[in-house]
């Protein structure tokens, strides 16, 4: 009896050691860094880089929410003949040395689907988008080969430039000047007959004499690069709410931005 005593105990006591130190030694996943390359592409145009104060990414576990990295594409537009000149295949590379970009180094264990989110451009602040994708990502197996990942931001940066916003003018005022620059999410210059040829584009006011709207406004190239004017009548006082939008009816690119201005009695 006492043999089989000692001898249970003498088992129970194995699988107690057994069962604390085998996890030391069992095989365990370790984390491996892993490359993402983010770039963003303007819509019909070039890179989302510095001279656009960039776009904001980030990088996340598209199944919980955590963030994993972030920061700002950095660099330049990109080469133009590139990005925007015939494409001898669809797996053509786009980028070019210097060309905007992100780079994140996240470390996973397991293959994750991964968020990435673009916001910008940064720098017109009035204009941004935010766009995002998913993607399967696995330990070790980088994106950054080619292109990267690359998400593609729509719209146009349209900047009211004058009238500025909650101007009061004398109550004689028979019309307001009316200027905006218009540009590419890059930056890129929209000029007539161009690669982002002005001719081509809808640049018009929708103007609203408290609240009421009023008939639309055409603006024309004035003359400068990315520019355009036009002028709103004053059919009377009150607060006149102007919106300006350019339309590109080849591709449906839009963008827009507002101003506002008072009529005294």
């Amino acid at each position: 009896m006492q043999k089989q005593i000692v001898r249970a105990v003498a088992t129970s006591v194995n699988a107690f050691v057994f069962a604390v130190i085998l996890p030391f030694f069992a095989p365990t996943a370790l984390a491996e860094p892993t490359d993402i390359t983010v770039r963003v592409l303007g819509k019909d145009s070039k890179f989302v880089g510095s001279s656009m104060g960039g776009a904001r990414v980030i990088v996340r576990d598209a199944g919980t929410g955590e963030i994993l990295a972030q920061g700002v594409t950095e660099g330049s537009t990109g080469d133009t003949k590139r990005i925007m000149g015939p494409q001898e295949n669809s797996r053509a590379i786009r980028s070019s040395e210097g060309a905007a970009k992100f780079v994140a180094t996240i470390d996973i264990d397991a293959p994750r689907l991964i968020e990435v989110e673009a916001y910008g451009p940064l720098a017109q602040p009035q204009a941004a988008h935010r766009v995002t994708a998913t993607q399967w990502v696995v330990p070790g197996h980088h994106i950054s080969g080619g292109d990267g990942w690359v998400l593609e931001l729509p719209g146009y940066v349209v900047d009211v430039l004058v009238p500025p916003a909650h101007v009061k003018l004398p109550p004689e005022t028979a019309s307001v000047e009316l200027r905006a620059n218009v540009a590419l999410m890059c930056g890129c210059p929209i000029t007539p007959g161009g690669l982002w040829d002005a001719d081509t584009l809808e640049v018009k006011a929708l103007i609203k004499l408290n609240g009421e709207a009023l008939p639309p406004v055409d603006l024309a190239f004035a003359g400068e690069t990315s520019q355009f004017k036009g002028a709103v009548p004053v059919s009377g006082p009150g607060l006149y709410d102007v919106t300006v939008y350019a339309h590109n009816a080849d591709n449906g690119n839009t963008g827009l931005d507002r101003t506002t201005f008072i009529v005294s009695k």
